[in-house]
């Protein structure tokens, strides 16, 4: 049993290390801290590497899109912070009610675009599925790093989604991270509503 276990740590180390990393981002994130971007930069550059193991392109691709958001977002933040001197964190918005429009649009047009590249021009297993769960997220991740609240509804869904991918491909120890991620989504939702009452 435990040859076992030594084994299959041995054969993913780079997705539990991702995973324990994982775990730490979306603390950091609830939390505010600046932190969760270089958290981040690191995590999403692991899941690279895992995600073109399995096969699972479109989330190889947006896990480069969140190396170079997390850079932004890092930057936005703390220079945002920089320029606030009376307060110690950016101020949580709302997505204003102009731009969900525009955001829809953009997360139909990515799903499409996506969905025809895995479609015809990889081997996928789940294409559409794939491409879901990366159009949103790459949706999500631009709202994150403008502090936009309404991300983390769309991060439940893709965390939820993202499960059921995941158990599909045998990756096991994302499965878990995105099931406790899927949770924490929902504390952060409300966690973020609070103090944006609190501080309006």
């Amino acid at each position: 049993m435990m040859g076992a276990i030594i084994e299959y740590i041995s054969g993913n180390y780079i997705e539990l290390l991702a995973m324990a990393l994982g775990l730490v981002s979306i603390v950091l994130q609830i939390k505010q801290n600046l932190w969760l971007w270089p958290v981040n930069i690191v995590m999403t550059s692991l899941y690279i590497i895992v995600f073109l193991n399995a096969k699972f392109y479109a989330d190889m691709t947006l896990q480069i899109y969140y190396v170079i958001m997390s850079i932004y977002g890092w930057i936005y933040w703390y220079t945002g912070r920089k320029k606030l001197k009376h307060r110690k964190k950016l101020p949580i918005k709302r997505t204003g009610s102009s731009l969900w429009p525009v955001l829809a649009i953009l997360s139909v047009l990515l799903f499409i675009g996506i969905s025809y590249i895995l479609v015809n021009f990889t081997d996928s297993p789940v294409p559409y599925g794939d491409a879901f769960t990366t159009a949103l997220s790459f949706v999500a991740t631009w709202m994150l790093a403008r502090k936009l609240i309404e991300h983390w509804i769309i991060w439940i869904v893709v965390d939820a989604v993202s499960v059921g991918l995941y158990i599909y491909k045998g990756l096991y120890p994302t499965m878990v991270l995105f099931i406790v991620l899927t949770v924490l989504a929902f504390k952060g939702y409300f966690e973020w509503k609070n103090e944006m009452e609190k501080t309006a």
